[in-house]
Order: C-alpha cells, then structure tokens, then sequence
C-alpha cells in the first residue's frame, strides 16, 4: 500500500491543503506545533474515522467553521483508491456528512461501510495500524511498556493468531452446543417411549372396528328419509315454479306500465329541447354578426387591406423574426454589458484583494517583529528557568545521597513496604475477629458455670468432668490480646516506614520529570535561538512584497475603469433595441387579435350547423320512442289474459304440503346426520390416535439414528478444539523465533557497542535484554534513549515480520514514524537515520513518512516537506522543498 495524495478543508489547524507524498522517505519537517502531525492525522482519520480519534469528531474541525473535508489518494495491491471524508457540526452533535470509498471493486457509501472495507484490504483494524506501522507521538515506548499478557494480544491480533483463538472457542461452544442438543434429544427419546407404550394399551385397532359398524347402520337410514325428502321437494319445486311465473306476468305488467309512462315523458321533454335548440341558434347568429363587425375594426387599424388568413400569418411570421432578432441583440449586448461589469468587479476585488493583502504583510511584518523581541526576552527567561531546574535537581540527588536507598529502587521499596502494611493490617483485623470469638465464649462459659452448669457440655457441675477448661480458656484470651497489641504496634511502625517510603519514591518521580524537562527547556531554547535570524530576513521579505502587492493593485484599479465605460456603451444600445421591440410586440398583438376574431367568427357558424343537426335527431328519436310506446301498449294487453286464478290457488296448496313434510324430515335427518358427524369424529380420533402411533414410531427411529449422529458429532468438535489451540501454539512459537531473530538484526544495527549481546523474546512476548556478561536486563530499564530505540526496533521487526509472511498478498501500509526522535540524543539520532535506511533498502519498504522538528533528519529523506503556521491567523500551510541538498547546507550553517 501507499499513499498518493492528501487533501485538506478546515481540518484543525489547516484551512486547506494538498499534499502529494512519493515513494522512498518522505521527512515532513517543521517547528513544534506547525502542524506536521496533524497531516498523518489526516491520513490515519480518512482510513478508519472516527476510530482513529482520540477526542471528540468535532475536535478535527477548524474552530470557526462548520464543517471540514479530507479526502486520500492511495494505491493497494495494483489498484487505485479515493476516500472522501466530509464532518459537520452544524446541529446539536457532529455527523459525518458524507463518506464514500472509490474502490476498482465498486463505491462504498457510509463511515460503517467504508471502515469495515478498509480493514478487509488492509486486514487490519485502526488499532492494529497503530500497533504495526503507524508510530504515533509520544507512543514510542507503548510495546516494551505493556505488560506481557498486552503485548500478547496486540502481536498475536497483528499476526491473525487471535482467529484461531476465536475458532477454538467456537469449537468449544459447538461441542457444548451438541452436548446440550444430544441431551435434549435423548429426554425426547424416553419420552417418545413412555407415549407409545401409553397408545398400545388403549386397544385402539377394536376401537374402530365397533365404531365403523354403528356408522354403517347411520348412514342407511339417512339415505332412505333423504330419498322420501327428495320426493316432496320435487313437488315443492313445481308448486313454486306455478307460484313463481303467476308473480313474474305480475312484474312485467308492474314493469310495462312504468316504462309506458316514461316514454310518453321523455317524447315531451324533448320537443321541449328542440324548442330551446332553436332560441339557442338564434342567439349565435347575432354573435356572428358582432364578431364580424369587431374584425372589420381591427383589419382597419393594421397594414392589412383584406382580412385574408394566409397573409395574416405571414405578417406575423414576419414581425416575429423581426422580434428575435431584436432580442437576441438585446441579450447579446447584455452579455457584453454583464461581462465588463463582472471585469470592472472583478479588476476592483483584485485590488481591493492586492491591498488588503499588502495590509496584512506590513501587519505580519509588524507582528514578527514584536514576536521576536518576545522571543529574546523568551530565551533569556529559559534560561533562567534551566538553573532552577538544576538547582533543584541537585537538592534532591543529595537526599537519595544521605539515604540507604537509592533513586532507582526507591518505587521497589515503596512497593514492599504497603505490601509488608497490608498484610500487618490483615493480621489486625483476623486477631481482632478472634479475641471478640473467644471473649463471647468465655463469657457464655462463665455465665454456664454461674448457673451450675458445665461450659462445655451444660451438664451439672457435680457430673461434668471439663469444669477446668474455663482457666485454660482464660489465659488463650490473654495470649490473642497481646498478639493482637502486637500486630498494632507493627502496623504503626510500618505507616511510619511507608510515609518515608513514599516521599523517597516522589523525590525519584520528581527527579525524572525535571530531567526530561530539562531536555525540553535546552531544545526549546536552541530552536528559539536557531528562528531569530530567520524572523529578521522574513520581516524585510514581508514589506518588499507589500510594496509590490499595492503597485498591483493600482493597475487593476485603472482597468476597472476601462471596463465600466464598455459595459455603459452596451447598454444604450439595449435601450434603443427595446424601444423598437416594443412597436413590434404591439403591431405583432394586433395581428393576433384578428386571427382570434377569424378563428371566433368560424367557430359561431360551426356551432349553429351542429345545433340544427342535434334537432333534426332529437325529431327522430321520438318518432322512434313512438313507435316503441305502441308496442308496450300491446305487449300489456296479451299478458293480463294469460291470468289464471284457479291453477293459482292449487299450486299454493301442493306448496304448503310439501314445506310440512321437508321441516319434520329435516328434523330427522339433522338427528341422524349429528350422530353420524359424532361417530365419524370418534373414528377419525382412533384413526388419528393410530397415525400418531405411527408417527411416534417413525420419530424414534430417527430420533435415535439422530443421537447417535450427535454422539460422533460431538467427538469431532472435542478433536476440533483441541486441533485450533495446538496449531495456535505451534504458529506463536514459530513466529517468536522469527520475531526475535529479526528483532536482534535490526537492534545490532542501530546499536552498536559492547554493552549488551542479544535480546530473547519467549513464547509468551516477554522481552529480556542480555548483557555481554550474562546479566538480564528488563527493557524498562534501560535509559531513555537506548528504550526509545529498543521499541522502534521491536516495531520494524513486527512490520518486517508481517511483510514477508503476507508474501505480497495485501501489501503493507507505509511505516510511519511521528517525532521519533524526541527521546533520543544526537548520536541516538544518527543510528535512527540508519535504521530507515535499512528499512529502504535492505528491507524494502516502498514508502516512509517521518514527522520531526529535528534538522538532523531532513539529510535522511528522498523526498522533504516543510510545515509553517501563520503567526497572525494560526494557519499552517504546507511546501515541497525541491532543493533538498541546499536545505541540509543551510540547516548546517
């Protein structure tokens, strides 16, 4: 993997940046707090998000602003990525606004989506990014100050070890998944035994058969009352059907009458109709007649000799392109005008821009310049601070000198002496607890014995032969109260010890801190005292360019003028254009009023010819309605003489019969029919009862061919965790022994003395520095540069390790090192600069990023960038240094 491009907006201290990174070791060179970390920060936020943020999402916002952007260029495995990143903060809590993935795989939308693919290309978490190639400041010291069991899991995750932990608990987990499934299924298996020897014994089989015969006899007499019923339906049928057609001549009698009726009113309403159809043509034609006489009006006050529609038309197509042409030289000169206002605004902005920027370099000039008399007054009280430091520092060398413990084992002592309290105050307690025991019994047995009984077994005094024992128990009661004053006297001793302990273990403490402030004072006053020759040569840089800047602005201003002048020329030629466009819109209204009144004078005498036609069919629909009426009139007489009254009343009787005798059948049948229903709901329950027999074998069988399945299946799982916890521990052991190799080549390199012969790394990470004579060494112990490059070490031969076991399958991310230097002195420095030199060339890391204010490492980089904040707005803004041998010179001298 590397990088390509980083793209800022309003991400912390920068208001935008961009920044191309190369192969080789890229150094990002600048002041403390320029911002040269915040560019890897940008880096690290657009991979993972938020995950790589210690403070709130909010906090990558540059204050002032509402939302910031940052956007990566990277390559990986041969392909080419983009990830944007846009936060805003404009509601009640910051959001991510927008986050896509540009992938040759497709686009990912979403910071979930887009982090969870980051980690699938990289197989790698935010947290084991940090922990492989991304050495953060002031992290430099995070391996070697873990603790074992920590350092553990980090390598172990890095190293894909911690998936077999996972498999191994998931095998476990399944073997007690089956366990618990195999248990379930052998409960459901005597269970199925208990219920099929519960259904054997009801005689189900002879059951049936008794059920089945009683259903037989059932079912024949209901089949002979519904042949009898079946009978008197019949003739019910045909009494009905008499009954029925004597009422249908009623209807259609009922229904020709009415429909008589509507006729003879529909023929009425429409001679009314027509009567109003004729007003109504008489009304158009006196429109016509208006309508011709408004044309002739307007035909009078246009061009035009004759109102003939064709030259109308072209008449108007004509003055309609006379129109265009108008307005399309109305918009062009328009154009022209907008184009020489927005150059006279622009050339005034320009200048206005010139000066203001003028303005701000004679005010940052001005600010220099009180910044560096600051900056000398600066120095002159750091170094008085550094002789506090010092005298400080050798007031507390002299108490651990008149002490009988020194400075480094003083947190030991401090350790021993609460652990030694602790357990004195524990004692404290137990005798304490004890006395109160025995004092409670004794006075129980005294009280026994004032009441003539025995203490020990409450019988009369007279009988018991333990009555002594009371004075015995008297005197293990003295014995615990003196071991319990004792025990408190020892724990009064030990609070003294502690006290003591304690205020040698802060003197130690205080000692450390006021040495690595002392480091930080001397650095802060040589970069202060480097910048003051820097800050006199930019002050003069920055009123030359203001005396430039406003000479500029002064021939913007005049070409401004010149622009305004063009844009009012334009604009009087508009103005005539639109006086004319104004005549022809009029002539252009006149024209189409008179194709209106054409259009209105046809549309009249096409409404009259349609009204007449709807007329003259309104008059044959009624001659139609008349003829139709006849009809009715006849269809009327010949039903009412197909009436017979008698067949009428006989068919109502049969009716009656029938209806009788179906109700009393339907009472029987309803009897019988419950019967049966009663009896087939018994045969299907013994019929179901014999299925459920069946199924209850079926299911043992398979229950039983089921457990046996799970008893092998649990084997397998047993064998399974037991394979992932070895292979794990056969991987860990191999790659210890890589590790540790290539941990001891790197260390040789950068290390170079006789002090010490090799470290070990055991198979549970716990690292051991050895002495060349022997004596182990536990790295914390080490000074604080010889620790910084022990851990900076064990970091490249962690990236190495995980390079050469991927085998180019996922290329590793650029290994980068953020103020690697800060506790290491100037050889410290030297053998760094050879450890990534090693790293390029030997190792082959395609890129390293190095962030440091430190000058001894710009001659280490391929490729430099210098980082600088604006004093007055608080910007950083980044440069690419071209001239890298140049730059080494001048930081030299």
């Amino acid at each position: 993997m590397r990088f390509q491009r980083v793209s800022m907006e309003s991400f912390k201290c920068y208001d935008d940046a961009d920044l191309t990174l190369d192969p080789g070791v890229t150094v990002i060179h600048g002041l403390n707090g320029s911002g040269k970390s915040s560019l890897l920060e940008a880096c690290f936020f657009a991979l993972y998000g938020s995950k790589a943020l210690d403070e709130n999402l909010g906090d990558v916002i540059t204050i002032g602003a509402d939302d910031c952007t940052v956007e990566l260029w990277f390559t990986h495995a041969g392909g080419e990525y983009h990830i944007t990143r846009r936060v805003r903060n404009t509601g009640e809590r910051p959001t991510t606004a927008k986050c896509v993935l540009e992938s040759p795989d497709g686009t990912f939308e979403g910071a979930r989506a887009v982090r969870r693919r980051v980690t699938e290309l990289l197989r790698m978490d935010s947290e084991a990014f940090v922990n492989c190639a991304y050495v953060r400041q002031g992290e430099v010291n995070k391996l070697i100050n873990a603790s074992a069991s920590d350092r553990q899991d980090m390598l172990d995750d890095l190293l894909q070890l911690g998936k077999l932990e996972e498999y191994r608990e998931r095998a476990s987990d399944a073997r007690r998944g089956v366990k618990n499934v195999r248990d379930e299924k052998r409960s459901q298996l005597d269970q199925l035994d208990d219920q099929i020897e519960a259904k054997e014994e009801k005689g189900l089989h002879e059951r049936l058969n008794s059920l089945e015969s009683d259903l037989s006899e059932t079912t024949a007499e209901i089949d002979r009352i519904e042949g009898q019923r079946e009978t008197a339906a019949e003739t019910l049928e045909r009494a009905t059907t008499v009954l029925e057609e004597h009422e249908e001549r009623r209807e259609q009698l009922t229904e020709l009458t009415g429909d008589i009726e509507k006729l003879e009113g529909e023929i009425t309403e429409t001679e009314r109709e027509r009567e109003q159809l004729k007003e109504r043509i008489s009304g158009l034609k006196t429109e016509r007649t208006e309508l011709e006489t408004d044309l002739d009006e307007t035909i009078a006050a246009t061009d035009l000799a004759e109102p003939d529609p064709d030259r109308v038309e072209d008449r108007l197509d004509e003055l309609e392109e006379r129109a265009d042409d108008l307005r399309s030289r109305i918009e062009s000169q328009k154009l022209k005008a907008q184009k020489h206002n927005s150059e006279a605004e622009s050339r005034q902005s320009e200048a206005e821009d010139l000066d203001s920027r003028a303005e701000a370099k004679r005010e940052e000039a001005d600010d220099l310049e009180s910044a560096l008399e600051a900056a000398r007054e600066t120095v002159a009280e750091r170094r008085e601070k550094l002789d506090d430091i010092d005298a400080e520092i050798e007031t507390l060398e002299a108490r651990f000198a008149d002490s009988d413990i020194d400075r480094e084992s003083a947190g030991d002592h401090r350790d021993s002496v609460a652990g030694d309290l602790e357990e004195a105050r524990k004692r404290v307690t137990e005798l304490g607890t004890k006395v109160e025991s025995e004092r409670e019994s004794l006075r129980e047995a005294e009280a026994l014995l004032e009441e003539g009984k025995c203490p020990e077994c409450g019988q009369d005094v007279a009988e018991s032969p333990h009555v002594e024992s009371i004075e015995d128990d008297r005197e293990g009661v003295a014995e615990l109260e003196s071991d319990l004053e004792a025990a408190r006297e020892r724990v009064e001793s030990l609070e003294d010890d502690l006290e003591r302990a304690e205020s040698l273990a802060e003197a130690a403490d205080r000692l450390d801190s006021l040495e690595s402030n002392r480091t930080n004072v001397v650095q802060l006053i040589e970069e202060k005292e480097s910048g003051l020759e820097a800050d006199e040569e930019r002050i003069a840089e920055l009123r030359e360019s203001a005396d430039e800047l406003e000479s500029e602005a002064e021939e913007k201003r005049e070409a401004a003028s010149e622009a305004e002048d063009e844009a009012a020329e334009a604009r009087s030629v508009i103005g005539e254009c639109n006086q004319e466009h104004q005549q022809v819109k009029q002539a252009i209204q006149r024209l189409e009023r008179v194709t209106e009144l054409l259009d209105a004078v046809d549309d009249r005498e096409n409404d009259i010819e349609q009204l007449r036609e709807k007329r003259s069919q309104q008059a044959e629909m009624n001659e139609q309605r008349r003829e139709r009426l006849a009809e009715k009139r006849e269809r009327k007489q010949e039903l009412a003489e197909k009436v017979d009254e008698n067949r009428i009343e006989e068919a109502r009787n049969e009716r009656e019969r029938a209806e009788a005798y179906i109700e009393k059948a339907d009472g029987k049948l309803e009897e019988l029919r419950e019967e049966r229903d009663d009896l087939q709901t018994a045969i299907g329950g013994v019929t179901n009862e014999l299925e459920e027999l069946e199924e209850l074998r079926d299911r043992r069988e398979e229950l039983a061919d089921t457990v046996s399945k799970l008893d092998a299946l649990y084997d397998e799982s047993e064998q399974l965790q037991g394979m992932y916890g070895t292979l794990r521990a056969e991987l860990r052991q191999r790659n210890v022994e890589t590790l540790e190799r290539m941990l001891n080549e790197t260390f040789s390199l950068v290390y170079q003395n006789d002090s010490y012969s090799h470290i070990e790394l055991d198979g549970e990470y716990q690292l051991t520095v050895y002495q060349k004579d022997g004596d182990p060494l536990e790295p914390e112990q080490l000074s604080g540069g010889e620790r910084a490059l022990f851990n900076l070490s064990l970091r490249c031969a962690i990236y190495r390790l995980l390079a050469e076991g991927i085998e180019g399958a996922a290329p590793m991310p650029p290994l980068i090192l953020d103020e690697p230097t800060v506790f290491l002195d100037s050889g410290h420095v030297t053998q760094l600069l050879d450890l990534v030199a090693y790293m390029r060339d030997e190792v082959g890391v395609a890129q390293i990023l190095v962030v440091s204010h430190d000058e001894e490492l710009v001659g280490a980089a391929d490729d430099l960038v210098r980082v600088e904040k604006s004093a007055t707005t608080n910007r950083s803004h980044v440069s690419r240094v071209e001239r890298i041998e140049e730059t080494v010179a001048e930081l030299a001298d």
